[in-house]
């Protein structure tokens, strides 16, 4: 234990990477004005490369079990963000901005990697469902910037984004671990075609009435009702992917986390505790302050840079900017109905691009299951090669769309949104994730 906590130790390393990753990514927001994640990933990989890290399995299975704990978080508060009121008024809206580009850019990402990348269908489809999936965390603090001064209050934009958001990130978040598990289960075919919608189902029940659960015990007069709380929901949370992952049904999970979460904050709501403005959500954001750098950081500490193909970056980011560019034509026309006119359209489609929590939390995933032994039918040598792409790729979208992201919203919003009396109400970023 004394060499790994010592100057050249492991634990030491790994600590010094993630406050650096936190001191780095503060004044990467303040001098440059976009997301600190940005400098956090950047950091790891600096890290990486300078040889300034380097991890055992011990500390490689640390690193995969705190990636999941910071999903956990991701999801729970995904869960917590959502208003059932803005589902039931806008719910339309939510479902076609929510799941359709989703749709259209998985397809489109798949395709293009599995011919260009030469990624097998299922790889190419794996990566497909982890990378369509947007980031509030680079999409909400923007959009709550606007909202304070008035742009898109009277449609309601800001807050049908970020039901849709919550919506992205878990059907992405379940597709993947869908996708992963039957690409790496021993089971029969037909038994995994059959998990996946039951895995579903399941996952959706259980958490519904976990979430339940925690909304009356401990009843609302507790003296401890708010960590009493907070604890029921982030231990199920916990409970919920590593068992799941454990027992092969990794689909069940991360729907689980978000269904306690969402309807957990319904009962809430009807005790007084207004959606992403009560206790709990509070103590999550906190937390995901401390877990960022953790997330951000190790996944940057996964990238050797000299082991990269060039041909594979550069045929990695004309997939990434092609697709980026047909999600956002296809959210343009399919934000039909919705109320909105041509330039609102315009917005949401440049707004829907951004990439960053997903992906740096399942973007190792394949490769963490790799080194772990574990076999997709092909060779060793040819999965790693795959998940190798996965995690670049990944880490790669980030770096192109996070900060796109954030200067297109900072841009384009007051151009393009119809400007409203600024909200009188204090904004608290709750939903950051």
């Amino acid at each position: 234990m004394g060499e790994e906590i010592g100057i050249n130790g492991e634990l030491l390393s790994m600590s010094i990477l993630v406050i650096a990753a936190y001191l780095i990514g503060w004044v990467w927001l303040k001098v440059t004005t976009l997301p600190a994640l940005i400098g956090m990933l950047l950091t790891g990989i600096l890290f990486q490369n300078l040889k300034l890290i380097e991890m055992t399995d011990k500390y490689r299975q640390l690193n995969q079990d705190l990636r999941k704990v910071a999903l956990v978080i991701i999801l729970t508060r995904a869960g917590l963000g959502l208003n059932a009121d803005v589902l039931k008024k806008h719910y339309l809206g939510v479902l076609q901005i929510g799941l359709l580009p989703w749709l259209v850019e998985c397809i489109a990402i798949s395709v293009t990697t599995h011919y260009l990348l030469n990624l097998p269908w299922i790889w190419a489809f794996l990566l497909g469902s982890m990378i369509a999936s947007v980031s509030p965390a680079v999409v909400v603090p923007c959009l709550f910037r606007l909202r304070e001064v008035g742009y898109g209050v009277s449609k309601g934009i800001p807050t049908l984004l970020l039901a849709a958001a919550a919506i992205d990130d878990s059907v992405s978040v379940a597709i993947f671990a869908i996708i992963l598990n039957a690409m790496f289960s021993t089971g029969s075919v037909t038994y995994s075609i059959i998990k996946g919608p039951l895995s579903i189902i399941i996952g959706v029940v259980l958490g519904s009435l976990w979430g339940a659960l925690s909304a009356f015990i401990p009843e609302r007069g507790d003296l401890y009702v708010v960590p009493l709380r907070f604890l029921s929901l982030f231990l199920g949370g916990l409970f919920a992917l590593f068992i799941s992952n454990l027992i092969g049904w990794s689909g069940a999970g991360p729907l689980a986390i978000v269904s306690s979460g969402f309807v957990a904050a319904y009962f809430w709501e009807k005790q007084g505790w207004p959606v992403n403005n009560n206790p709990v959500s509070n103590i999550f954001r906190i937390l995901w302050i401390f877990f960022e750098p953790i997330l951000f950081a190790f996944t940057g500490a996964q990238v050797t840079i000299s082991a990269l193909d060039p041909q594979v970056i550069g045929m990695a980011t004309v997939c990434l900017i092609s697709c980026l560019l047909i999600r956002l034509v296809a959210t343009f026309f399919m934000t039909f109905g919705c109320g909105l006119n041509s330039k609102e359209k315009l917005f949401i489609g440049l707004t829907w691009m951004a990439k960053a929590t997903v992906q740096a939390a399942l973007g190792p995933a394949a490769l963490d299951l790799v080194n772990n032994g574990k076999t997709a039918g092909q060779t060793p040598a040819e999965e790693e090669t795959h998940a190798k792409i996965i995690l670049a790729v990944s880490v790669l979208s980030v770096v192109i769309s996070a900060p796109l992201g954030a200067i297109l919203i900072a841009i384009t919003g007051p151009r393009l949104l119809s400007r409203d009396p600024p909200i009188q109400q204090e904004v608290q970023d709750n939903t950051k994730l």
